[in-house]
């Protein structure tokens, strides 16, 4: 259903352009029953992502990054967050993007790359729809240390975890961020099914 019949956009201010884009926008937005409300948001607006989960089908393993995060810090998260490589595309399309991220944050090199889902991670204030891979990874497709781009603030451990392991660590909440939840679950429903 295409809903800009329903949209009516007043004003935009930018409350900020300083990392990514703020923005408040007064709309009136039509209702189910014909009556139109005016409405206010603000939106945050980062650009589009890309995410990828590296895993390992005869080991039953995946690999998985730990950094620090200061949004999740300052919201009571006082470790840091285990997730899956991820990155914003900036010009480049999903996949040239994922495959340039992972080898930055783990250090593999990955050939082919399958694109499973996208999805709209904090569609109440954040733009951003984020794409997600899998890709498999062995020993060989090692090509360096990984561990990010230190100029950009990155300090990026490697893990190597079986997907049980992984998926527990869900269940004890040492594993919180969305993005990994996902695929961590899709890898369970469909590439570690035996």
């Amino acid at each position: 259903m295409n809903i800009t019949d329903r949209i009516r956009i007043h004003d935009i201010q930018v409350l900020s352009d300083d990392w990514y884009v703020l923005k408040k926008t007064t709309f009136e937005y039509r209702r189910n029953d014909g009556t139109w409300q005016r409405q206010s948001r603000e939106t945050y607006d980062r650009g589009n992502g890309a995410t990828l989960l590296l895993y390992h089908p005869a080991q039953r393993t995946v690999i998985l990054t730990r950094q620090f995060r200061f949004p999740a810090f300052v919201n009571g998260h006082h470790g840091l967050l285990i997730e899956t490589p991820a990155g914003l595309l900036d010009a480049a399309t999903a996949e040239e993007r994922i495959r340039a991220e992972t080898e930055e944050e783990t250090g593999y090199r990955v050939k082919h790359v399958q694109k499973v889902f996208e999805a709209y991670m904090s569609p109440g204030s954040v733009t951003e729809k984020l794409y997600f891979f899998v890709a498999e990874y062995d020993p060989g497709s090692k090509a360096g240390a990984g561990g990010g781009i230190e100029a950009e603030g990155e300090d990026i451990e490697v893990l190597e975890r079986s997907i049980d392991e992984a998926l527990g660590m869900i269940q004890t909440g040492e594993i919180v961020d969305g993005k990994t939840i996902m695929l961590l679950q899709y890898a369970q429903l469909h590439l570690f099914t035996a």
